[in-house]
């Protein structure tokens, strides 16, 4: 449903991040990050609003450059952002279908899996704010990518739905994937490990350094 266990062939690290450095416009936003993360890691990315967290993952992801450092990453990721990104006039299935075609997931197991499946034929501007979350979350998984960046996963969920995430997100790292997490509760993972970003809020502006 999400990756195979790591090829013993394969480097063990899946992600190697070394002194990031991002601005936006004159303003310093991540300063010198490092991190690596392997098979089976879990990693909660954690810091005040306005740390860069969100940033960080957008980096990592490749949707924009680093202004310094290096990232380098071995093998595929799978990226979920703030936003659902669902056209509300097409049904569960036809926004996933894209996804499902390009990756290496099963449809019918990642909607069971998150509790999807008897809406498959529903326009998605008639899901809730929590099931539009996990059909988000659903082409993540149907990526059958080994390293998965979500920012803010639990939005809009109930504790049920979390509790369910966290069975996913477990299931993943067995076998052999990774994560970086940011979020505002608690998830149910076992040991995973912590990353904070600083508040850069008050470095002075790139002219003035």
């Amino acid at each position: 449903m999400t990756t195979q266990p790591p090829d013993p062939t394969t480097p063990s690290v899946l992600l190697d991040v070394r002194d990031i450095t991002v601005f936006r416009g004159d303003r310093l936003v991540l300063d010198d990050v490092s991190l690596s993360l392997a098979h089976g890691d879990a990693m909660i990315l954690t810091g005040p609003n306005g740390a860069g967290k969100s940033t960080l993952l957008r980096t990592i992801a490749g949707l924009r450059k680093p202004d310094g450092g290096t990232i380098e990453r071995y093998g595929a990721l799978a990226w979920l952002g703030h936003q659902d990104a669902l056209k509300p006039g097409l049904t569960l299935a036809q926004n996933l279908a894209l996804a499902d075609r390009l990756g290496s997931g099963s449809m019918e197991d990642v909607l069971e899996a998150l509790d999807l499946a008897f809406l498959t034929d529903l326009p998605a501007r008639l899901l809730s704010s929590g099931q539009k979350r996990r059909a988000a979350f659903a082409r993540v998984m149907l990526s059958g990518a080994p390293l998965w960046l979500l920012d803010e996963p639990t939005v809009g969920l109930d504790v049920a739905s979390i509790e369910r995430l966290g069975a996913i997100m477990a299931k993943h790292r067995d076998n052999g994937g990774a994560m970086i997490v940011t979020t505002h509760v608690p998830l149910p993972l076992d040991n995973t490990r912590s990353h904070e970003l600083p508040s850069l809020a008050h470095a002075e502006p790139l002219w003035l350094s």
